[in-house]
């Protein structure tokens, strides 16, 4: 059951608000002054506070309740205020709500008035209580990554995140093979090295290849190495990349780039750890754990022929889905003040801004580039929002640029965990708003 806390020297207000709140199932306590409610509010836990704003006899100025308000704000600056007065004088009422005060009624107050008010304020309450929960269990296990695993110095917040670096933490442990998808630049060779640091190969070499950045007749050199005259070019012998990688992990990013004569002998080595060298007979023998990585879609590739179904499903042992930097936004800010350092400039709230809304269709490289040449060309202490040269978000044509689509509202839905009342607010709506709005899009009201 809520709890309210009444501040009120008039023992007859406090009555008439107890009767009031009881028929609605809202317990109510009274101090009878500021002293009293302050220790009140140390001793016990409120959901919101109505206080008067003079409490001396013949004092009409209010002082005393901007001072109390003033206390309670300071140690508890999320608990939601009502300032209630018999004086109509509104001046400093203003200025208190602008200091955070939830709402000002004058005495004798509107009961229609007074229920809708605080039931809102209690519904908020209760959303914020509830995210501040849900941060505190991300925290903690975020810390409990931390003290469990080696992170490879990785920065996340969003739990899209954690999730895959949960998951990549748990299937460390085994040697089988891991194929990590997402789309270029999202991070995709910071999860291979956490996989590495947690192996039972973590004192072994990690050998990274980019499939994708290397001339096809030359991959295969690349990865099982060549010998003299094996190619035009090949003036001596070389280790390849399997070699290199023995007694460790051997990381292979864009491996949709591999030819089917790789993806041939590739299968090979993860089937028998035995491959030769380009122009040699010889087998050699290596032990290495193997992660692939693609933004490639592999199934579709099968199905055209331009990748080897067995390899696909010998790779595939285990998935990890790493999401585009855009689908986790709880990491935007974090990475920036990571790439900015301890020493770097601060970011102004309207640089915050512009980096939440933009997209980042080139993910964690993109945010990277982008805040290092801010760092380099901001004239200012800080970096401001034109020094990031974001492009602005594109107009919706098909609607008013605050009105939200669907998209928007099923996005602030789950980020609010399906509380109404916080997706609502950060949409910038009411709740009947957005149940009007969810109704149109035909999304369901859980």
């Amino acid at each position: 059951m809520p709890q309210i806390l009444i501040i009120d020297d008039n023992a007859a207000v406090a009555t008439a608000l107890d009767v009031l709140f009881s028929l609605h199932d809202i317990e109510t306590r009274h101090a009878c002054s500021p002293e009293q409610g302050l220790a009140m509010l140390a001793e016990q836990e409120f959901d919101l506070v109505i206080q008067d704003m003079n409490f001396t006899a013949d004092t009409t100025s209010g002082e005393e309740g901007q001072v109390l308000f003033r206390q309670i704000r300071d140690s508890w600056p999320d608990l939601p205020v009502i300032l209630l007065t018999a004086w109509t004088h509104l001046d400093s009422a203003v200025e208190l709500v602008k200091a955070g005060a939830a709402d000002y009624l004058a005495k004798p107050w509107d009961d229609g008035r007074l229920l809708t008010t605080v039931n809102n304020l209690l519904e908020l309450a209760e959303t914020r209580r509830e995210l501040s929960r849900r941060r505190q269990r991300e925290l903690k296990q975020r810390q409990s990554l931390h003290e469990r695993y080696d992170l490879a110095g990785v920065v996340f917040a969003d739990p899209a995140s954690e999730r895959v670096i949960s998951l990549a933490c748990q299937v460390a442990r085994s040697d089988l093979p891991v194929l990590i998808t997402g789309p270029n630049g999202a991070g995709k060779e910071k999860i291979a090295e956490i996989i590495q640091a947690n192996s039972g190969k973590r004192g072994g070499p990690f050998v990274a290849l980019n499939c994708g950045a290397i001339p096809a007749e030359l991959i295969e050199a690349e990865l099982f190495g060549a010998e003299a005259g094996a190619y035009t070019g090949a003036n001596k012998a070389r280790e390849g990349k399997f070699e290199a990688a023995d007694g460790g992990t051997l990381f292979l990013d864009e491996i949709g780039n591999l030819s089917l004569t790789g993806q041939m002998k590739l299968l090979r080595v993860l089937e028998t750890g035995r491959f030769e060298r380009l122009g040699s007979n010889r087998e050699r023998q290596v032990k290495v754990r193997v992660v692939s990585a693609t933004n490639a879609d592999l199934p579709a590739m099968i199905r055209d022929g331009s990748f080897r179904e067995d390899l696909y499903y010998r790779l595939n042992t285990v998935e990890l889905a790493l999401p585009a930097l855009g689908e986790r936004r709880e990491d935007i800010l974090p990475l920036a003040r990571h790439f900015l350092g301890d020493e770097g400039k601060a970011l102004s709230p309207q640089a915050v801004q512009a980096l939440q809304r933009h997209t980042w269709p080139g993910n964690v490289r993109e945010l990277r580039n982008v805040i290092q040449r801010a760092s380099l060309l901001a004239q200012g202490p800080r970096i401001e929002a034109p020094d990031l040269n974001l492009p602005r978000a594109p107009l919706r044509p098909t609607a008013p640029a605050d009105e939200p689509d669907r998209a928007r509202i099923v996005g602030a839905l789950e980020r609010a965990g399906g509380v109404i009342a916080q997706a609502a607010a950060d949409l910038g709506l009411s709740r009947q708003a957005l149940y009007r709005r969810m109704d149109r899009h035909g999304i369901p009201r859980e």
